[in-house]
């Protein structure tokens, strides 16, 4: 990925190094001329940590795209569609978040953007005629001036570490206006260039640029569909101000008098991710504070314990969170010729509900817009679901929404608390996507990411980007399931070459922690030992030390040592296939011999503790280690027995694969959606984190699940060699009588359409011309090429067993 740009810009601030270690906005302004027709222009721009890109006021590009340490993104736009004739300026603000090392919790801000110590503004373009002759370079140096934002100020409360960083800023002090280019920064002074992109000795710079992998995120104006609870203003006014964004119209405009409060609570419809953005006049020195909230919660619910139940019930319901806090500049006006002032956190946030606090000072404050910008990867949906239960449509729009508002410029697990990027979380929503869409590009580009956090003794961080350094082992196994996976729907076996060093090193990591009896042993006491979130499991792992063999970890290395088997052997080293796949047996042999109990029929959760949960006998089927009628016998013992602690959502992924492995699926596996259920009778609009340890997200990319099983369970598409070069088509069709759709892949589209009417099963499937591989519900098999049109007779019973 080594870029090779011959940058000619250098990196400018406000000042030489040192830079100040708090959190700095510092606004960049460059005019140039435009002088004929068809003049050309395209900019490379990058910060540390974050910009926002305007080109005569109005917005083009954000970024950088989240990097690490060793790969700093830039966005490249082509502006060339938006000169002006005359004068242009490109204008830019961007915000250093301070402090790296050591970490201050609720200081350094959020953990999910890599920085440096200092501050940094990178810009490289130049204008080129329409024939192509340069113009005029308009590359960052001392010919931009710069101006610190002496109003803005960074909100020191935990949330900030997560979510993005909460603001107080005070208007009065910003230079309003400074991003026309009408705007006169002739008393600005010039920037500093302080560092070079490059030297000519390879000594890389603390921002080794790469261009960015993904497409830029979209920005689509949305506006709030209704109020929840108003005081001190007429609701007519703010009615005005709602529904779907329209140039044509014109609100009203809400009427605060001087030495007023008013307090609203709005409803955008869905929770969604987004800029706010409030536009006024006049009113100077009045105070807008501004709350951002998933859902309402009961009056004692509170940040220790949080309690959530019907989510857009307001009677006796609060909205919870913290405060950004904007002082009003009064500098704003409603005349044609000049702009209302306006607040927008730096940001995005992620919201259902909102509440907005207005005080009024000694002038009368005009509210002239109350909209935001929704913004997120440009995921497009290209699979359709459709079946005989209406709620499983509802699951279905839930799980897209859910997965959409978890990427931005990586997967996230969720957008309101962490923003960040786990391993675990991360293979299970590359999967979920795999179900709706065949872009890859955010896939590939976290495969790098976690590729990138590998430590020198072979361990991957569990989370990337990020600030600080964390490890969770057994999330380390899930990258290789993402390449697994990976390859078995695009193919892309060049990626995987690229990848078996990371994977080689990571499984000899724990080969080496294998104790005498051939188990993997205890974890290093600064390293976190979690498993899943499990309520008797305090931490996310069985209350037993922690320095113990745990029966989960051998299991997860042998399932990994499998799927890695499978990688060396699709690419070529066969030999190494062997010696993992012998690995994996040993591991399991030596699990039998320690942790099976052979009065409970069980797994234990370590040797001789007389633990036990649903886990360790869901993984044993997993690995390999139980198959056949013995593991269908074991896994239906596991979810029969009450007093085991139960999967989470999350992991009921494993569980349904496990399912799948033992022919239990439509059997068993069907009756987990009661589960997701439950959230439809809740209004969410989203999965939640959890649904029995306890709330706290509404959103979390991993409780997706209604996207994998959908598409290549209910429809049945699923890859039946790497790349789909073969298509398996095996509809599970639990209680359903009709289910139709199309499933996205690498090779095109795949539509099904099945119905089950008087114990007659038929169904229809049109796919790429590649083989295709029908596995009908009384056990026969049929191939074609293309499409196909089928029917048997079934008598379908089954046994549903619920949790």
């Amino acid at each position: 990925m080594e870029d090779m740009r011959d940058w000619q810009a250098k990196w400018i601030w406000r000042q030489e190094l040192p830079h100040a270690r708090d959190h700095e906005l510092v606004y960049f302004r460059r005019s140039f001329m435009v002088n004929g027709e068809g003049c050309k222009l395209t900019v490379h721009v990058s910060a540390d940590s974050r910009y926002r890109l305007y080109l005569n006021g109005e917005p083009v590009s954000v970024g950088p795209c989240k990097g690490d340490a060793y790969t700093h993104y830039y966005e490249t736009v082509d502006l060339s569609g938006k000169l002006l004739p005359g004068r242009n300026v490109l204008a830019a603000k961007a915000l250093h978040y301070g402090g790296t090392s050591p970490w201050r919790m609720a200081e350094h801000g959020p953990v999910s953007v890599w920085r440096s110590e200092a501050g940094g503004f990178l810009l490289e373009g130049a204008v080129t005629a329409a024939g192509g002759e340069l113009i005029e370079r308009l590359d960052t140096d001392s010919s931009w001036r710069c101006l610190k934002d002496e109003g803005y100020g960074y909100v020191p409360v935990p949330m900030i570490q997560w979510a993005g960083g909460l603001e107080s800023v005070d208007g009065e002090k910003q230079p309003q206006g400074w991003e026309t280019s009408a705007y006169d920064d002739s008393h600005w002074p010039a920037a500093v260039p302080f560092y070079d992109v490059r030297n000519d000795w390879g000594e890389l710079s603390a921002w080794p640029l790469e261009p960015r992998p993904i497409p830029p995120l979209y920005e689509r104006t949305n506006g709030f569909q209704g109020i929840t609870y108003l005081e001190g203003a007429a609701e007519a006014a703010l009615s005005s101000m709602l529904g779907p964004a329209s140039e044509s119209a014109t609100p009203q405009g809400l009427e605060l008098p001087p030495n007023s409060r008013m307090v609203v609570e709005l409803d955008a419809g869905q929770l969604t991710t987004g800029y706010i953005r409030l536009e006024m006049t006049g009113g100077q020195g009045a105070v807008l504070r501004l709350l951002c909230s998933e859902c309402y919660e009961p009056e004692n619910s509170t940040r220790g314990k949080r309690i959530k139940g019907i989510r857009n019930q307001t009677e006796g319901g609060k909205l919870m969170g913290e405060y950004d806090t904007y002082r009003v500049a009064g500098t704003g006006s409603g005349a044609e010729d000049r702009k209302p002032e306006a607040y927008e956190p730096f940001w995005f946030r992620t919201f259902r509900f909102i509440r907005l606090e207005i005080e009024t000072g000694l002038q009368e404050l005009s509210l002239t817009s109350i909209r935001y910008r929704e913004t997120g990867y440009p995921l497009e949906v290209e699979s359709e679901f459709d079946c005989s239960d209406p709620q499983f449509r509802a699951m279905w729009t839930m799980g897209i929404r859910t997965l959409q508002l978890c990427m931005h410029e990586t997967y996230e697990d969720c957008p309101y608390y962490e923003q960040l990027q786990y391993t675990k979380d991360t293979r299970l929503m590359m999967r979920y996507q795999y179900g709706i869409s065949a872009d890859d590009r955010m896939a590939r580009r976290a495969l790098h990411d976690f590729h990138s956090s590998q430590l020198p003794s072979g361990m991957l961080q569990c989370r990337t980007p990020s600030m600080y350094t964390h490890i969770i082992p057994a999330f380390s196994f899930d990258w290789i399931y993402m390449l697994q996976e990976h390859l078995a729907y695009f193919g892309d076996l060049q990626l995987v070459r690229r990848y078996r060093p990371t994977v080689i090193a990571l499984l000899d990591w724990f080969e080496r922690k294998r104790t005498a009896e051939g188990l993997v042993g205890g974890m290093p006491p600064r390293y976190w030992t979690h498993f899943d979130w499990v309520n008797e499991w305090p931490g996310g792992a069985p209350p037993l030390p922690k320095d113990q063999p745990m029966t989960l970890h051998s299991l997860m290395y042998a399932a990994a040592l499998n799927a890695a088997a499978d990688l060396m052997q699709h690419s070529g080293w066969g030999e190494l296939a062997a010696e993992y796949r012998d690995k994996a047996t040993d591991v399991n042999e030596a699990v039998i011999r320690a942790c099976w109990s052979e009065e409970r029929q069980l797994f234990e959760d370590a040797p001789n503790s007389g633990s036990f949960s649903q886990h360790p006998q869901v993984w044993a089927v997993l690995s390999g280690l139980i198959e056949g009628d013995e593991a269908r016998r074991l896994l239906r013992r596991a979810l029969r027995v009450e007093s085991l602690p139960v999967i989470s959502l999350p992991m009921t992924y494993q569980l349904l694969r496990a399912l799948d492995m033992t022919g239990l699926y439509d059997e068993i596996g069907t009756a987990y959606w009661e589960r997701w259920r439950k959230f439809i009778g809740l209004e969410l609009t989203t999965f939640p984190e959890e649904d029995i340890v306890g709330p706290r997200s509404d959103c979390h990319g991993w409780s997706a699940l209604p996207l994998s099983e959908f598409s290549a369970r209910i429809l049945g598409v699923s890859p039946g060699a790497p790349g789909f070069e073969r298509i398996v088509v095996r509809p599970v069709l639990g209680k359903l009588t009709w289910a139709k759709g199309k499933v996205a892949t690498v090779k095109g589209p795949v539509s099904v359409e099945w119905r089950l009417e008087d114990g007659e099963f038929a169904i229809r499937v049109e796919g790429p011309n590649v083989p295709i591989e029908l596995a009908l519900p009384d056990g026969t098999t049929r191939a074609f090429l293309g499409k196909g049109q089928y029917s048997c007779g079934i008598s379908k019973t089954s046994d549903h067993l619920h949790s």
